[in-house]
């Protein structure tokens, strides 16, 4: 109900609505071309329609005008019972003159305003009095100040505009009477003029002739100016005064503020704002400002003028600035240094005084490509070597730490040995003095920063390189001090000096060797142990130790021991007597063998092949070497193997020697042997009496 009662309302107020200029009625007829189109009420209040011509329909009510429209058509048309009359749209027709960029009329939506009407008109022209606009309605003018509605949108401060209404806009009286170029002849008419105006030129924004009013001052000519530029000389203003030139220091007036010095202009006067000369200054109240500055130069100085107000007037340091090693160059001769970062993070000294006549110099800091190394002297500086990242010449200070430099320069290299790191100094004499630092063992272990050296000026820093696989490279050896190396020689897969420290153990070296030959003899690796002031050599069973586990088995191994690894495979003359057993007589290879003390008489037979047919083997013989005296006892294999007891094999030493006769060194063979000849004599002597 609410929704049928508010459109009739709609119907109603619409039936009673007035129409004026401006305004846009959609008038429809099916069939005819002339119609089913928009018809603008131009501002006589008339409409166009077609076959009828004109009809006046403003200030008519929407019913009257349907009534007025249907009449004029009935004289023409047929079949109007179809026709539709309904209103557009609302518009407002005004005309905006004056100061605006497309004068003329313009029609606007009913709910527009001063503003919009301005717009359409293109916009305000520069030199436009927006806060005298006129609007002239039914010969009746009203000024209103668009600027004021501008600065607040206060909108009741514009007048609100009706169809035909007249908008105004005046040009500002600063403006000259000419418009366009001039010629000889416009500037004769307006010469009178020009003698009363201000002209303001040279380095403004914007040169201009400005009509002179009264009291006005300098600083008024040049903000109506535009301001000056970056390049003016604000202290060196000219002004040509009823005749009469003088100078006019900007720069000490807003210094100062003193108003006596700011006088009014006259009528006519001349404003010259010089450009700023690129000369040497001097004098009684300049200092000097060089080097790595964003506006190197010379700057006026003051009682109360401080060392950051000179470095602030030159733009401060720029990039390339080393503001550790800045430099105050006093007129007397003096050089002064001056740590400006120190002092920026709080713990440098006082800022030095500057007086007029002195120079400050800020270098350019040191870079690692800048060929110019010989700015930085030796006692300024610390050179680091060898394997890092970063190798060269660095800025010492007493406040930089070894970390610090070791990080500032990138790090050691993947190959650098920290734990041999060579720091050369002076002492006072100025003596070298070498010392050895740790870092790896302090890394991985820590400790108390008093250990870490303490830098000087002048001091060299030395990180050595690993020494390579000397197996690609045996110059690479010579890389490897002997005090940090250790040697590995025999049966290992890759012999030789490697780096060594006394973290490692024994199978860490032979490992770093990639293991034992097959051929070696892990049961009686030798080490000699070199630094204790006397030889000294130990011999380790790895057999016994992979077969046990026992670390007391391994031998504690130092830097500069040597590590001999035999080989099973070695001459018969290599071998010493008291690490073999000889097996002699009727056995398949006689010879010298290898013997542990828990093999038997049973495994070196094996070993030497086991007795021949021949072999006597109930009485193999046992000589025994000991430390106090020789002895022999024979042993029974035949019985033995008839009886099996573990007990009764003879106990065996390296060293010892077993012997197996032959069956010809046995009793019975003797006698035999003995018969034969006996029966032979016999044979002989009984064919002799034969004959």
């Amino acid at each position: 109900m609410d929704l049928e009662s508010d459109k009739e309302k709609i119907k109603k107020i619409l039936k009673n609505y007035e129409l004026q200029p401006g305004d846009i009625l959609a008038i429809g007829l099916p069939g005819e071309a002339g119609f089913n189109k928009n018809f603008l009420i131009d501002r006589e209040g008339v409409i166009t329609l077609p076959e009828v011509g004109q009809l006046k329909v403003s200030g008519l009510p929407m019913s009257q005008v349907e009534d007025v429209i249907f009449s004029r058509l009935s004289e023409v048309f047929l079949g109007l019972d179809k026709l539709t009359i309904h209103l557009k749209e609302k518009r407002l027709l005004i005309t905006v003159l004056g100061y605006v960029t497309k004068p003329g009329e313009v029609d606007i939506p009913s709910n527009g305003n001063v503003q919009t009407a301005i717009n359409i008109a293109g916009g305000l022209v520069a030199g436009a009095q927006i806060n005298k606009i006129q609007l002239q309605r039914n010969g009746e003018m009203q000024e209103f100040n668009f600027k004021k509605y501008l600065d607040s949108g206060d909108r009741s401060l514009i007048p609100k505009l009706q169809s035909l209404d007249v908008l105004f806009v005046p040009s500002s009286p600063e403006l000259g009477n000419v418009h366009g170029d001039m010629d000889s002849s416009d500037d004769m008419s307006d010469l009178a003029e020009a003698r009363d105006t201000i002209k303001v030129f040279g380095e403004v924004a914007k040169a201009s002739s400005l009509p002179y009013q009264e009291g006005m001052s300098l600083i008024d000519a040049l903000l109506r100016s535009g301001g000056v530029t970056r390049y003016a000389n604000v202290e060196q203003i000219r002004i040509i005064d009823k005749g009469e030139p003088s100078l006019f220091n900007l720069k000490g007036f807003l210094d100062n503020g003193d108003e006596s010095a700011l006088v009014a202009l006259s009528k006519g006067a001349t404003i010259f704002v010089p450009t700023q000369v690129e000369a040497v200054q001097g004098g009684g109240r300049i200092v000097y400002v060089m080097g790595q500055v964003q506006k190197p130069g010379s700057f006026e100085t003051g009682n109360n003028v401080s060392f950051l107000d000179v470095l602030a007037s030159a733009g401060g340091p720029n990039r390339y600035a080393d503001t550790r090693m800045v430099r105050i160059l006093r007129s007397n001769g003096e050089v002064e240094p001056f740590n400006l970062q120190e002092y920026a993070e709080g713990s440098g000294d006082k800022l030095p005084v500057i007086v007029p006549g002195d120079a400050i110099f800020i270098p350019e800091k040191s870079v690692e490509e800048d060929q110019s190394w010989l700015k930085l002297a030796t006692d300024e500086s610390i050179q680091l070597l060898g394997a890092i990242k970063k190798p060269g010449r660095y800025v010492w200070s007493d406040k930089i730490t070894f970390m610090d430099l070791l990080g500032h320069a990138g790090g050691p290299s993947a190959q650098a040995d920290t734990s041999n790191i060579k720091i050369i100094t002076s002492d006072e004499n100025g003596k070298a003095i070498t010392s050895i630092f740790n870092m790896e063992e302090f890394v991985e272990s820590g400790g108390s920063w008093s250990q870490v050296p303490q830098l000087q000026g002048g001091s060299v820093i030395l990180i050595p390189e690993r020494a390579q696989d000397p197996n690609d490279n045996k110059a690479q050896w010579l890389q490897l001090p002997k005090e940090q190396a250790i040697y590995l020689m025999g049966a290992v897969k890759n012999p030789g000096r490697f780096a060594f420290n006394n973290k490692l153990d024994l199978l860490d070296i032979i490992t770093a060797a990639n293991g034992p030959d097959k051929d070696a003899d892990l049961s009686r690796v030798r080490i000699v142990h070199r630094g204790e002031g006397k030889p000294r050599v130990s011999v380790v069973n790895l057999l016994d130790y992979f077969e046990t586990g026992d670390e007391s088995l391994l031998v504690k191994v130092q830097v500069g021991d040597s590590i001999y690894v035999p080989s099973t495979e070695r001459g018969w003359t290599e071998k010493k007597t008291e690490d073999t057993v000889r097996v002699l007589g009727a056995v398949t290879t006689s010879g010298r063998y290898d013997f542990i003390n828990e093999m038997t008489i049973l495994d070196l037979l094996a070993e030497a092949g086991g007795p021949t047919t021949t072999a006597y083997v109930e009485k193999i013989i046992i000589v025994n070497t000991s430390c106090c005296k020789n002895q022999a006892y024979t042993f029974d294999l035949m019985d033995f193997m008839k009886d099996p007891d573990a007990s009764y094999l003879p106990v065996l030493r390296a060293g010892d020697t077993v012997y197996v006769p032959d069956t010809t060194m046995s009793y019975w063979s003797i006698f035999m042997d003995a018969v034969k000849d006996s029966l032979s004599v016999l044979s002989l002597i009984t064919i002799i009496k034969g004959f």
